[in-house]
């Protein structure tokens, strides 16, 4: 029986961290294996499915090098004609979408002898090295090192209207989607009752007309500089003691509205006309299959254990991206992190070898 192969690094997710990482130790001659996640209807559902959540994304604006402009020559070239054909479809000719930018990260990687596996990591033993990964298919691989850029999913309500309108209107991040055009001078809503919904709330002020924020209880759990801020605010207006009962909407418009409930007497709904709701009741790192072999945050997050470093409570295991990011949370501050974390990794495996 043939002796099993042991990657030097094995990198798990697929997002602007995961990818970067790729490029980074591909270049290296590190021959990274990337498990990029499985196609299921579990992982739609809890929007994990392979190229992260930037592929859940319409327009992409703040990613440095991407700016307004007709892409479509340019995949021509960069791709095979069957998926130039798929994203030259689909593209919108001002500037990068989501999904775009994750195709183009994922070719790149590719390019430098990136291999790729479609399939998730379920569990692993990271008590001793060379670790061991299992895949959601039954599979088992060993690898020197680990990175680990799995992000973080939004937490929504989980009305069947969010689902349907998630990239027409539905929205967990006002710093990434705020400044679309079909936001601008408009009414918008945001869900939540600590400072990420104040924050978010705040921003969006710059572009909306109003923003309403819907909290289900009579006070704000933020922090009371963060409540003040947005109380004192004259764009913004709080629906008290209230729930998202519906978003409505339709196919051609997107999101019209929301329909609230008075959280205390059901009998009470009221319609707020709005071109865009934001859920704002945070993230759920992606670490399950970790089962608390790294160390992690309080809230849930991989802890970075030294300073300016990707390094976790496990030598040998790095993490970059949303998965350790509890603050920033942008594509492009991941895709940084991916690279730190590749070298990282890389510095690291010499030291040992």
């Amino acid at each position: 029986m043939a002796e099993q192969q042991i990657e030097n690094v094995v990198i798990v997710g697929s997002g602007p961290a995961a990818w970067s990482a790729a490029i980074y130790t591909a270049r290296a001659e590190l021959k990274p294996l990337v498990f990029e996640g499985a196609i299921t209807e579990d992982n739609r559902q809890r929007g994990t499915l392979p190229l992260g959540q930037l592929a859940l994304t319409t327009e992409v604006e703040n990613f440095a090098g991407f700016p307004a402009g007709d892409l479509s020559g340019y995949f021509d070239t960069a791709f095979d004609e069957r998926k130039a054909k798929e994203l030259n479809s689909t593209h919108h000719k001002k500037g990068v979408s989501g999904p775009e930018l994750m195709e183009l990260m994922r070719q790149q990687a590719k390019n430098f002898g990136t291999r790729i596996v479609t399939d998730d990591i379920v569990s692993c033993d990271l008590s001793q090295r060379p670790f061991t990964l299992k895949t959601l298919g039954g599979k088992e691989v060993q690898a020197q090192a680990v990175i680990v850029a799995t992000g973080a999913r939004a937490n929504y309500l989980g009305l069947p209207s969010e689902d349907k309108f998630k990239n027409m209107g539905v929205s967990a991040c006002a710093v990434c989607d705020g400044a679309l055009p079909r936001f601008r001078n408009k009414p918008l809503v945001v869900v939540g009752g600590g400072d990420s919904a104040m924050e978010e709330a705040t921003f969006l002020t710059k572009f909306a007309s109003t923003v309403y924020i819907v909290h289900r209880r009579d006070e704000f759990r933020a922090s009371r500089i963060m409540a003040e801020r947005a109380l004192k605010n004259e764009k913004i207006e709080v629906k008290w003691n209230s729930v998202i009962d519906e978003v409505l909407g339709d196919d051609k418009n997107g999101v019209t509205g929301v329909r609230i409930r008075n959280s205390s007497d059901d009998s009470q709904t009221e319609e707020l006309e709005a071109a865009g709701y934001f859920a704002a009741i945070g993230h759920t790192p992606n670490v399950d299959f970790l089962d608390g072999q790294v160390e992690l945050k309080q809230n849930g997050y991989i802890q970075w254990t030294t300073p300016f470093r990707t390094n976790t409570s496990v030598e040998g295991v790095f993490a970059a991206g949303d998965v350790a990011d509890d603050y920033y949370k942008q594509a492009i501050t991941a895709a940084g992190s991916g690279c730190q974390a590749a070298l990282d990794a890389e510095r690291w495996l010499a030291e040992q070898e």
